[in-house]
C-alpha cells in the first residue's frame, strides 16, 4: 500500500548538522500534513516539526531556529534539516504523513537513530 523510506540519521558531534529524508511510495493520491517526531530513551514521543500541504511550518520550542522542515511534492518527500545539533537532540526520529482526502490516512515511517555526541 504505502511505504515510507527514511534515511539520513547517524552520529554527529555537537554543533554539527544532519538532514533526514522521508520518501513516500505506493498507492498515494495526495499527501496532506507531514510531520517529524522523535523519541529519546525513557521519554515520550514528541512532535518536532510539521509542514502542511500549503507549506505552513511549525516547530517544537526546543528546536526552533535550528531545525527546518521542508517538502518536495514532486518527490513525495519530506526533509528535516538539523543544524547546531545538541546532545539533547539524540533520539530516534520518525516521519508521519497523512494522505488522501482530508483528514486522510496516516502512515508512520521506520525510525532512524540520531546521536549527537563528542
Amino acid at each position: 500500500q504505502v511505504q515510507l523510506e527514511v534515511s539520513g540519521g547517524g552520529l554527529v558531534q555537537p554543533g554539527g548538522s544532519l538532514r533526514l529524508s522521508c520518501a513516500a511510495s505506493g498507492s498515494i493520491s495526495s499527501i496532506n500534513d507531514m510531520h517529524w517526531y522523535r523519541q529519546a530513551p525513557g521519554k515520550e514521543r514528541e512532535l518536532v516539526a510539521t509542514v502542511t500541504s500549503v507549506g505552513r511550518t511549525t516547530y517544537a520550542e526546543s528546536v526552533k531556529g535550528r531545525f527546518t522542515i521542508s517538502r518536495d511534492n514532486a518527490k513525495n518527500t519530506v526533509y528535516l534539516q538539523m543544524n547546531s545539533l545538541k546532545p539533547e537532540d539524540t533520539a530516534v526520529y520518525y516521519c508521519r504523513l497523512y494522505y488522501g482526502k482530508p483528514p486522510g490516512f496516516g502512515a508512520w515511517g521506520k525510525g532512524t537513530q540520531v546521536t549527537v555526541s563528542s
